[in-house]
């Protein structure tokens, strides 16, 4: 096969029809070497040593894939249902943003690879499903050494055998794909917009209202929590906990540089206990903390200020965290902060007392809402009374946000479900969502006293529903204001 580019072998083993319409090999454009001497392309393709693993176990959620692709099975029967997980996003030049597999795919494998596709085909009993995956690179051709993504550039991927016993599902060569799919008959399903070649070989047998339907099941089929998902979503707690931890720790060298200093110490944290953060940390002091996606982190942190800090580690197998402590940075809450502050807590109070079994998903919003609407018509910052306030909404004016929402594998999870089961849903045990009231007093607003402005308090949990009411799974860190500056105090010895 030739390789692409510049002044190179023209053969290096004998060309196939088939081999002839691969695509070559990619260099770039100002490499070094102009091209492989047929003694250098010889002595590559030899002399590598047998690297299959072998006695390899499933995957710890192997049996819960299993029982999800069945679910999916049974809800479109006779149907060819395709699931891509992406592919690499170029994010300059030759170089590519991280690779995270879109949330359908990784819901329904296990697995994380890009490229890869998971195909259910009809049969009378159901699905057989098939895993689509990149083999190992080439050695015969010299892919695994001049392409950008062979493995000696970017590391040793499964083989399709060993992928069999990871995943348990059939594994074949995705290279395939295309053109089979292509050739398929019958109704097919796909979930858009994470592969554009995928979806190129299906355009005339997809439509865009059926394959709403299956993004919104798969959205939906999250909504209740398994053993796995919540285990792995304590993991995240924790490993958060800790990371906020760090973060209080080093407040000084913050105090010296930026925000960023909180984002890096945070991030750290995520990467050594999990495969990354599972959204831009929002480390927003002083008068940032009422931008509610500060993600800059470019601003000072100042001893008598507040910091937000909004931050949740992801999980190796991509369940994230997502809490928000709003923490004194000179451990002390001054008088108007605490005052603030335990508003905020105790209309999260109540929005954590409406979580449970049967209790409509809106309840927690209006309990906490109803709390911070009271406290602004108390302090006088909008005129009463508190029914005339809620049925006008004029508290977002500070309250901005909703109160909370699912969280999973993304941390605004089943965002594709219908309205009817999540907004206007009852809650049920194993969903898993957030309780996040917060007070934003802008610091340009003239409709509050002057020693307001500037003030963003927001505290938020996870919370997972159980049989008999919930269970904050963030507990491990303080919320109630003597809490945190006890705690605070402690950590910087």
């Amino acid at each position: 096969m030739s390789y692409r580019g510049g002044n190179v072998a023209d053969e290096l083993t004998p060309q196939s029809a088939e081999e002839s319409e691969e695509e070559p090999i990619k260099q770039r454009k100002n490499g070094l070497y102009p091209g492989v001497s047929d003694e250098l392309a010889a002595n590559m393709q030899s002399g590598w040593a047998d690297t299959e693993l072998h006695d390899l176990e499933p995957v710890a959620q192997a049996e819960h894939t299993a029982r999800r692709r069945a679910d999916l099975s049974a809800r479109f029967p006779g149907e060819r249902l395709v699931v891509p997980a992406g592919n690499l996003r170029t994010r300059s030049n030759d170089t590519e943003y991280p690779f995270r597999a879109s949330v359908e795919y990784a819901y329904l494998t296990g697995n994380q690879t890009e490229d890869g596709v998971l195909v259910l085909e009809p049969t009378a009993e159901g699905h057989r499903a098939t895993l689509y995956l990149l083999p190992r690179s080439d050695r015969g051709n010299g892919e695994f050494w001049l392409d950008g993504q062979g493995e000696l550039w970017v590391g040793r991927r499964h083989s399709l055998t060993e992928a069999e016993k990871l995943y348990g599902i059939p594994a074949s060569d995705v290279r395939e794909l295309p053109a089979a799919l292509a050739e398929a008959t019958g109704p097919v399903r796909v979930v858009r917009g994470h592969d554009a070649g995928i979806e190129k070989a299906l355009t005339d047998k997809v439509t865009a209202e059926r394959d709403e339907e299956l993004r919104v099941f798969l959205s939906e089929a999250r909504l209740v929590k398994d053993a796995f998902e919540v285990a792995q979503l304590e993991q995240a707690c924790a490993s958060t906990a800790r990371g906020f931890e760090d973060v209080v720790r080093v407040l000084d060298k913050a105090e010296a540089t930026s925000e960023r200093y909180i984002e890096g110490t945070f991030f750290l944290r995520a990467r050594v206990e999990g495969n990354d953060v599972g959204y831009g940390s929002i480390c927003a002091a002083g008068p940032h903390a009422t931008t509610l996606h500060w993600v800059r982190n470019d601003g000072p942190v100042r001893s008598g200020d507040l910091l937000l800090l909004d931050a949740g580690v992801e999980t190796n197998e991509l369940y994230t965290a997502d809490i928000t402590r709003t923490l004194p940075i000179n451990g002390r809450f001054s008088e108007l902060q605490r005052k603030i502050y335990d508003a905020v807590y105790e209309a999260q109070e109540a929005g954590i007392a409406a979580v449970k079994p049967g209790a409509k998903y809106r309840d927690f919003h209006d309990a906490a809402q109803r709390v911070l609407a009271e406290k602004l018509v108390e302090w006088g910052l909008v005129e009463g009374p508190v029914e005339r306030v809620l049925e006008l909404g004029l508290q977002r004016r500070w309250t901005l946000h909703g109160t909370g929402h699912m969280l999973g594998l993304d941390v605004h999870d089943c965002a594709a479900a219908r309205t009817e089961t999540y907004v206007a849903g009852t809650l049920e045990p194993g969903m898993c969502l957030t309780v996040e009231p917060g007070l934003y007093f802008q610091a340009d607003d003239l409709t509050v006293p002057e020693e307001y402005r500037g003030i963003g308090v927001r505290i938020e949990d996870d919370i997972l529903v159980t049989d008999d009411g919930n269970r904050n799974l963030s507990d491990a860190l303080p919320r109630r204001a003597d809490e945190v500056e006890a705690w605070m105090a402690e950590l910087k010895g």
